[in-house]
């Protein structure tokens, strides 16, 4: 054998090394793509997975954000109604003719003096005459004395001598009861 057949020979042989190098290498190398094109496509699918979850309850915020939103709005507006109609009701106490008030002011005053005997009673200016007169004309008022008038719609406040007891008997305190009390009732029928 001649030296160019020994080359010969080596390269035949380091040719088939190389192939078979390359053809396990180019293996190797397709299943690792295939891995990483298995893992990119699972990423994938998860990212736009997570996405569409992330949009959805994005989009179930707003939409309650929005409802709570609108709920606020109609809330306040009912609300500014019950409060047109609580200032409405004073407005026509207030109106009532005198007998009422006279008539009302005498039970106020007979109720007081069952919790002070002695005092100064408050009323608004339109009342003045009317309870000077239910004091003049009433022994069971005899302690009481006429103070500056308030502004209130009607009733009276009376507080006691040295100011250590005041009650509150104006329209607007009964009234204010009687709203509390009923509010819920009123609101449902209203905005049913």
């Amino acid at each position: 054998m001649g030296l160019e057949a020994v080359v010969e020979e080596i390269r035949g042989k380091g040719k088939t090394e190389a192939d078979a190098i390359r053809a396990e290498s180019k293996k190797e190398t397709d299943v690792i793509l295939a891995a990483a094109n298995k893992r990119v496509a699972e990423i994938k699918l998860a990212a736009e997975t997570e996405a569409a979850k992330q949009a959805a309850h994005i989009m179930s915020m707003e939409a309650s954000a929005a409802n709570l939103l609108v709920k606020r709005e109609q809330l306040n507006a009912q609300k500014d109604l019950l409060d047109q109609v609580y200032q409405a009701t004073l407005a026509e106490i207030a109106k009532l003719p005198e007998s009422f008030h006279r008539e009302a002011l005498k039970k106020l005053l007979a109720e007081a003096t069952k919790e002070i005997s002695r005092g100064t009673i408050r009323c608004n200016a339109r009342d003045v005459p009317a309870v000077k007169s239910l004091i003049a004309a009433n022994k069971e008022f005899a302690g009481f004395t006429l103070g500056a008038p308030v502004d209130i719609e009607g009733g009276i406040i009376v507080e006691g001598e040295g100011g250590g007891l005041k009650i509150d008997y104006s329209y607007r305190t009964f009234l204010s009861r009687v709203w509390e009390s009923g509010l819920k009732d009123a609101s449902d029928i209203l905005f049913a």
